[in-house]
C-alpha cells in the first residue's frame, strides 16, 4: 500500500523563537507506529502540526484520509451530553423522531444510512468499560480517565484512517488500560501513538525515534527497538574510544613536532649569530628551515583537525541523554512523628473515611482505584483546596500538592518566574541553579510555560514544588509519571528514593509504585478506603 502521510521539510518554531522542528522529512505508513524521543524533542508537537493543530513555519503535511487525533490534555465541555461528545446527537435525535412518527424529509437525511448508529456507539463504548454511562449523561459526571475513553470511543465510532494518539493511557486505571490496548492492537489503518506506557509501546510494529529533530526509524516493538539501540551504543562508544586515543596521538604528535621545530630554529639562530657560513648560504638554508616547518606544522595541525572531527562525530553518536537531577531539600520526619491525621472525613465525592486514619513518620503510601473513585479529591481535600462534606483533614508538618494537571503553573509566566512566585526568598541566581538541575539552563529558564512540552511542564512544576518555602515534609503526588519518558521517571523513582519524609502518590503505573518502596497500599472502591495488597493491586477484577 501507498504511504498515507507524508511531511516535508517540515519547520515549526515558537512565537518567542524557540525551534522544535526545523526541515523534517518523514512518512508513516499503514500500521502501528510508536514515536519516541525525550522530553521536549518535539513528539506532541509533530502530532498536532499532522492533526492541524498547529500550522508549520515551513513545509507541507500531505494526509490520504481523514485524521482522528487524541490529544495529551483532553478538556471536553462539562455541559456536553455523552451523546454530543461521541458526535451522534444528531443522527440520534432524529432516530428518535423518526420512531415516535414524524416523518419530515429532514431526519430521513440526517440519518443517513447510519440507522444503528445507537447500537454502535453502545458498543462502542463498551468495548472500552463505559456501557454503565449510558448516551444522556453530561461529560461532568464521568472522571478524567473516562473523559479520555470517551474521546477514544468517538473516534472508534469515526473509524479515521490516520489515528494520532498522545499518552493516551495518561489519567487511565488498569482497567481502561486494557480496553484501550485491544483497541490499539486491533486498529486496522495508520496509528501514530506517543507513549512512555512500555505496555503500549509493545503493541507496534515499528519505533520512530525522534531525536535532534530527525527520525530514525527501528522494526517491531519497543523491546526490539531497545535491544537494537543498544548494539548501536556499543558500536558508537567503541568508535568515540578509537577517535578519542587518535585525537590524543595526533595531539602528541603535533607538540613534538612543535618541540623540533624549536630545537633547530634554536640551532639555525645560533649558526647565524655565530657566523659560521656566508650570509647567503645562512638566508637560504633560514629560509628552507621556515618553508619546511610550516609545512610540517599544517600536516599536524590537518591530522589534528581530522582527529577533532572524528571524535566529535563519535562522540554525538553515543547518546548522552539529560536526565533531571532532583535535590529534594533536608525533610526527614522522625519514625513516631504523627503526620496527617483523616477523621471521619467525607470528600465532597469519592470514599468516606470512617474513623481515624494516622500518617506516621517517612510512611509511603500508594492510592489506588478506578478512574472516578475519588483519589484526586481526597488529594485536594487533604491540601485544603476543596472543603469537605463532613470531618477534618489535618496535616501536622509542612505540606506540598503536585497536581495531575499540573494547574500550579501559570502559562503566561517564564519558568523562572513561575518557581519565584512559590520561593519569595531565594534570589535569582539561587533559582536557576536549582533549575539546571531539571535541565532549564540558561534561555530555556527564561521560556514561558505555555510553550513547555508535558514533560518540560512537569519538571518546571516539580521545580517550583522543590524550591517552595517552607521545605515539604509530605509530599503528595498526583500521577507524576504521566507526562515523562523512561529515563525522567528513572531520576524521579531516585529522587524519591532517598526522601526522607512522608510520601503519598496516587498512580496507575504499578511498576514505578512497586519502585518507591511503599509501606502501605490504598484501595479507594465503592466509597470505601480499605487496606489492600500489591498483589491485589496488580490483579483487577
Amino acid at each position: 500500500m501507498s504511504t498515507s502521510l507524508t511531511c516535508t521539510s517540515l519547520s515549526f518554531t515558537w512565537p518567542d523563537g524557540t525551534p522544535v522542528l526545523d526541515g523534517l522529512d518523514v512518512a508513516f505508513g499503514p500500521g502501528r507506529t510508536g514515536l519516541v524521543g525525550v522530553n521536549g524533542s518535539g513528539k506532541s508537537t509533530l502530532l498536532k502540526l499532522i492533526a492541524g493543530e498547529l500550522t508549520p513555519s515551513d513545509g507541507t503535511v500531505k494526509v490520504a484520509g481523514d485524521i482522528g487525533y487524541l490529544p495529551q490534555n483532553v478538556t471536553l465541555d462539562t455541559a456536553l451530553r455523552v451523546d454530543e461528545a461521541l458526535g451522534i446527537a444528531a443522527r440520534r435525535a432524529a432516530l428518535h423522531a423518526i420512531e415516535a412518527g414524524d416523518a419530515a424529509g429532514e431526519h430521513f437525511e440526517t440519518v443517513g444510512d447510519d440507522w444503528d448508529v445507537e447500537e454502535r456507539a453502545l458498543a462502542a463504548l463498551g468495548e472500552l468499560g463505559l456501557g454503565h454511562i449510558g448516551l444522556d449523561r453530561t461529560v461532568g459526571e464521568v472522571s478524567g480517565g473516562e473523559s479520555v475513553l470517551l474521546r477514544l470511543a468517538a473516534l472508534l465510532l469515526r473509524r479515521p484512517d490516520v489515528l494520532l494518539l498522545d499518552e493516551p493511557t495518561n489519567n487511565l486505571d488498569l482497567y481502561a488500560r486494557r480496553r484501550l490496548y485491544a483497541a490499539v492492537a486491533s486498529w486496522p489503518g495508520v496509528l501514530i501513538v506517543v507513549s512512555h506506557d512500555r505496555e503500549l509501546l509493545e503493541l507496534v510494529d515499528q519505533i520512530a525515534d525522534l531525536r535532534s529533530g530527525e527520525i530514525t526509524w527501528y522494526g517491531g516493538n519497543f523491546s526490539a527497538y531497545e535491544e537494537a539501540l543498544a548494539v548501536e551504543q556499543e558500536a558508537a562508544e567503541r568508535m568515540a574510544r578509537v577517535a578519542e586515543a587518535d585525537f590524543r596521538k595526533q595531539k602528541r604528535e603535533l607538540v613534538d613536532a612543535e618541540l623540533k621545530l624549536a630545537r633547530r630554529k634554536r640551532y639555525g639562530q645560533k649558526m647565524w649569530d655565530q657566523k659560521r657560513e656566508p650570509k647567503i648560504v645562512m638566508g637560504a638554508r633560514k629560509r628552507a628551515a621556515q618553508e619546511s616547518a610550516g609545512k610540517h606544522r599544517i600536516l599536524h595541525e590537518e591530522k589534528l583537525a581530522e582527529a577533532r572531527e572524528r571524535l566529535d562525530a563519535a562522540t554525538e553518536a553515543v547518546r548522552d541523554d539529560d536526565e533531571i537531577r532532583v535535590d529534594l531539600p533536608y525533610t526527614a520526619v522522625p519514625p513516631g512523628r504523627n503526620v496527617l491525621t483523616l477523621q471521619n472525613l467525607e470528600p465532597a465525592y469519592g470514599a468516606r473515611i470512617d474513623g481515624l486514619l494516622d500518617l506516621r513518620g517517612p510512611e509511603r503510601i500508594a492510592l489506588i482505584g478506578r478512574n472516578g473513585a475519588g483519589k484526586t479529591t481526597l488529594l485536594r481535600t487533604i491540601a485544603g483546596e476543596l472543603a469537605p462534606v463532613a470531618g477534618e483533614a489535618e496535616a501536622h508538618v509542612p505540606l506540598r500538592f503536585l497536581p495531575q494537571r499540573l494547574d500550579v503553573l501559570d502559562g503566561e509566566l517564564t519558568v523562572v518566574e513561575n518557581v519565584a512566585r512559590f520561593a519569595p526568598g531565594a534570589t535569582n541566581n539561587r533559582i536557576r541553579a536549582r533549575l539546571a538541575r531539571f535541565l532549564f539552563r540558561g534561555a530555556r529558564a527564561d521560556q514561558r510555560v505555555a510553550t513547555l512540552s508535558g514533560g518540560e511542564r512537569f519538571r518546571a512544576a516539580l521545580a517550583a514544588l522543590m524550591l517552595a518555602e517552607p521545605a515539604p515534609q509530605l509530599l503528595m503526588l498526583d500521577e507524576p509519571t504521566n507526562n515523562l519518558d523512561m529515563a525522567s521517571v528513572r531520576r524521579l523513582t531516585t529522587a524519591l528514593a532517598s526522601y526522607e519524609g512522608a510520601l503519598i502518590v496516587a498512580s496507575h503505573d504499578l511498576p514505578f509504585l512497586k519502585s518507591l518502596g511503599i509501606t502501605r497500599w490504598l484501595l479507594l472502591e465503592e466509597g470505601e478506603l480499605r487496606e489492600t495488597t500489591p498483589e491485589e493491586a496488580g490483579n483487577p477484577a
